[in-house]
């Protein structure tokens, strides 16, 4: 075929590890509809931590990953980048929350253990490269009023326990979408009883990595990241991946098995950007 198919391994379940918080709910029903359909369509994307402990970081299906978890299956296939690999991104999103009084959030963050909250002039846009290492969120209410909110330690895992204590201070009381936006009128009035936009800091795939290997989460949905090329709907048998046979049994045949889709003309490669209406 002359392409170069996406690097596809079976891995561990125990060695993928999450690089932000999970909401388990989100994963019980997708194990069940894994569990009917007998197949993972889209394999995880996770990429090898440098410390030399043979585990991996979830880039992309940690839901995926949970539920393979709940259901005792011990494998996954993943598709495996490298830290350097040139089609893989790290972009961020911000926060937007509605239905919560923006006078309840700003007390919350002002209580926030370890931090520094404060009003900014809302005019004032810097760019996030030029925030200083110690500032976590940037946000604005509906009125227009801008705030802050530091922290105290200027570490990189004390900075991110502090973004987890910010998040967990609207997380459970707002409802919350991702979002590129960073100011309320970029909404265009998308939202009713809109609360605030929470801009977040952007990190370096390395910091992720680093934070991960510590144990330490980064808030949910403030990364994203993309991979170019995306193996997707693959459509790989879970009774593969429970059998019991060695990791390097399944491996052999997960290679036989990708041999025979191509041969059979079952991979397709699109090099342009792709819209699916069937997800």
């Amino acid at each position: 075929m002359g392409l170069k198919l996406p690097n596809l391994q079976i891995l561990p379940v125990k060695d993928l590890l999450r690089h932000e918080w999970h909401d388990d709910s989100r994963a019980k029903p997708l194990a069940a509809g894994l569990r009917s359909s007998g197949l993972l369509r889209n394999p995880p994307i996770v990429a090898p931590l440098e410390d030399g402990s043979g585990r991996y970081m979830v880039l992309d299906g940690a839901n995926r990953t949970t539920a393979l978890g709940h259901l005792d299956i011990p494998h996954a296939i993943c598709q495996v980048v490298g830290a350097q690999e040139k089609g893989l991104k790290l972009k961020k999103w911000n926060h937007v929350l509605w239905n919560w009084e923006p006078d309840e959030l700003i007390k919350a963050l002002q209580d926030v253990p370890g931090t520094r909250f404060q009003e900014i002039d809302p005019n004032i846009k810097r760019p996030q490269k030029d925030w200083p290492v110690k500032t976590l969120v940037w946000l604005q209410t509906p009125d227009g009023q801008a705030y802050i909110v530091r922290s105290v330690p200027g570490d990189l895992m004390g900075r991110a326990r502090e973004l987890a204590l910010v998040a967990e201070a609207y997380i459970k009381n707002a409802q919350l979408d991702r979002t590129t936006a960073q100011r309320i009128n970029e909404l265009d009035g998308a939202y009713k009883e809109l609360t605030a936009v929470v801009v977040y800091p952007p990190f370096t795939l390395k910091q992720v990595m680093k934070l991960t290997a510590a144990g330490v989460l980064l808030p949910p949905g403030v990364t994203r990241f993309t991979i170019s090329p995306r193996a997707l709907r693959l459509n790989y048998p879970l009774e593969y991946l429970e059998a019991d046979k060695s990791l390097d049994e399944k491996n052999a045949e997960l290679g036989e098995w990708i041999s025979q889709k191509t041969a059979q003309k079952g991979v397709r490669y699109y090099a342009e950007a792709t819209v699916l209406f069937d997800e």
